[in-house]
């Protein structure tokens, strides 16, 4: 998860205000860092592999002068962690740093290399320096090459950006990651977080989805993403900048769920090149061709995210796959297959029922994995292997972005078992990852319907009783909407296979019971919408979430829907997540629960 810091500074010289800045975006992760001044008007920068101290111990040896300067901490997405490719990047007017993933870099780049421009690195970054040079040689003023740029630009992003002989100006500019904009007395800032502005100002205004803002000394100007000049509200954080922000948003569940485009692409980048379109595990200690069974071990939200990664490993890798609730695993006597692999999922790390499962699998001579949030945490230490996802930190009880950069992870690791067994070859191999990349822009699409979920939670709010249905990997999906809809509103849900209905289920149908129906167009599709018409049949209203294909193959009869951007069915459950998310906070916000901290519930279960 990169971190993002600017100063437009008055005397006070903008290096080691940066390098504060940067150290608290530390728990972001990163792989190297770097900053960059204008001094005397020209671009001057320091960059380093490695952690924020390597960076420091280069700027002791060789400070960096000039009040106006941009940072960046990477981690590693489209090429290696090295100096060569930590930001800034810079070309002979415009420097700049990037959080994202820039979808259609290669053809931008290709473009950029027919009219003589040389790259100096294998990142994605770098071509939005050279595009913004670009629309300055032909004329345009910084502001004219930034808009014009942007429209060029697809994927998930928040950049910061310089202009050589402007000491004075700075861009910034965000599509999908966050952006905050710090006003101080004849100074200005920028930051991925107003954790990263704190020891510089109380007052920040967060960049709306789309927005771009043009800063000097004396203030900003905010344009939104049709380049019309907006007003944003500012807000006060707290003056130590110790306690996590919740923004623009009301709760930190809603802020979590709008981070996700940001944070899905910074798990991407560990587990994926997108140059290359290829996975790229880190050294694991043991071979997938080895392996005779995988069992996936966790509890809530996390046991749902290995029931979907299942269908991603028994149909890509024919791995045969069991999945168990960390609570009951260790008391069924489980039977471990020889030289078989146990994969642990957490959030936390700290699970009680799942780290206890952890140490028995180990003790019975399995490969154990762990896939967790925070690499410090007790099962990332015990793991043979760990395996990060880079949510930041998650605050709401209810698991959001934590859940779907899990799904993230588990779906490279399908994927990357699936080629070590032969299963796919390099062609399938490069769809997959294709579909992975463009998962935050889809993410960010869905996002912008949030205004119809809210509308539509208002019917679910009234009910007593919601059942979820769903097939194939959107039956997981269905189970963590119920989960969801029951941890934050108190509302009876249950999630259910759609072909499970005429087995028990079905006899709760009736007009008060509304019944949400998770629907990609998969494979599974038509037989998902009969078991929704067998529902409509009896007098269930149906709320449908599929996208416009899905909803035209469906017919009229049912009583809402809500449109998804359309998507590989590979990545289908990422993305349905996302909704199901949205309609149980809405349900909330109307039921006027604590969202945050739903009552009996903590975030982290460190007891049995």
């Amino acid at each position: 998860m990169c971190g993002i810091v600017g100063v437009i500074g008055k005397s006070e010289a903008a290096a080691p205000r940066l390098l504060a800045g940067l150290k608290r975006l530390e728990y972001r992760g990163y792989d190297s860092a770097g900053i960059a001044t204008l001094v005397d008007g020209r671009i001057e920068r320091r960059r380093a592999e490695g952690k924020l101290g390597a960076l420091a111990d280069l700027l002791a040896g060789k400070p960096l002068p000039g009040t106006t300067g941009i940072g960046h901490t990477r981690w590693a997405t489209h090429g290696a962690p090295t100096e060569r490719n930590a930001h800034p990047h810079a070309t002979a007017d415009v420097t700049i740093v990037h959080n994202g993933i820039i979808e259609n870099f290669r053809a931008l780049r290709d473009e950029l290399r027919g009219e003589g421009r040389n790259f100096a690195t294998e990142t994605d970054s770098e071509v939005i320096a050279h595009l913004i040079q670009s629309q300055l040689d032909r004329g345009k003023t910084p502001s004219d090459a930034l808009a014009a740029a942007l429209k060029r630009l697809e994927g998930a992003f928040a950049i910061a950006v310089m202009i050589r002989g402007q000491p004075g100006l700075m861009f910034g500019a965000r599509r999908g990651s966050p952006l905050a904009v710090g006003w101080g007395e004849g100074e200005m800032y920028l930051g991925s977080d107003a954790l990263a502005l704190a020891p510089f100002t109380r007052h920040v205004t967060y960049l709306e989805e789309g927005d771009w803002v043009e800063l000097g000394r004396s203030g900003a100007r905010i344009h939104d993403a049709e380049g019309r000049a907006v007003e944003r509200p500012r807000r006060e954080i707290a003056h130590r900048g110790d306690v996590t922000d919740k923004g623009n948003f009301q709760h930190f569940m809603q802020k979590e769920i709008h981070e996700q485009p940001a944070v899905i692409g910074d798990t991407l980048s560990i587990y994926l090149d997108p140059a290359e379109r290829t996975v790229r595990m880190p050294k694991l200690p043991f071979d997938f061709a080895r392996i005779s069974r995988l069992n996936l071990i966790a509890c809530g939200t996390s046991f749902y995210a290995g029931q979907v990664a299942r269908y991603w490993f028994e149909g890509l890798a024919r791995l045969p796959v069991e999945v168990d609730i960390a609570s009951e695993f260790r008391y069924r006597q489980p039977v471990f297959a020889p030289g078989g692999l146990s994969l642990f999922v957490s959030q936390s790390g700290e699970t009680a029922d799942t780290l206890a499962a952890l140490r028995l699998a180990k003790s019975a001579g399995q490969h154990v994995a762990a896939l967790v949030n925070v690499p410090e945490s007790s099962m990332a230490r015990e793991a043979d292997v760990m395996l990060r996802i880079d949510a930041g930190t998650e605050v709401g009880v209810a698991s959001t972005k934590a859940f779907t950069c899990q799904l993230v992870t588990l779906a490279c690791l399908a994927v990357a078992a699936a080629k070590a067994r032969g299963q796919i070859d390099a062609q399938r191999e490069r769809a997959l990852a294709q579909a992975l990349i463009e998962v935050p822009a889809r993410v960010n699409e869905t996002l912008t319907g949030e205004a119809r979920l809210q509308k539509l939670a208002e019917e679910v709010a009234r009910a007593r009783d919601v059942l979820y249905i769903g097939r194939g990997t959107s039956y997981p999906i269905a189970l963590e909407g119920a989960l969801k809809l029951k941890e934050i509103s108190y509302i009876h849900a249950e999630g259910y296979a759609a072909g499970e209905l005429k087995h028990g289920p079905i006899a709760l149908i009736d007009p008060a019971v509304p019944v949400i129906v998770v629907a990609p167009p998969d494979e599974l599709f038509e037989k998902t919408v009969s078991n929704m018409h067998e529902v409509m049949a009896r007098g269930g209203r149906v709320l449908l979430m599929s996208d416009r294909e899905g909803i035209d193959k469906a017919g009229r009869d049912y009583s809402a829907s809500f449109r998804m951007p359309s998507c590989d069915p590979f990545v289908a459950p990422i993305l349905y997540a996302v909704p199901v998310q949205l309609l149980a906070y809405h349900v909330a916000i109307l039921k006027g629960t604590n969202v945050d901290q739903p009552r009996n519930l903590a975030k982290s279960v460190t007891v049995e």
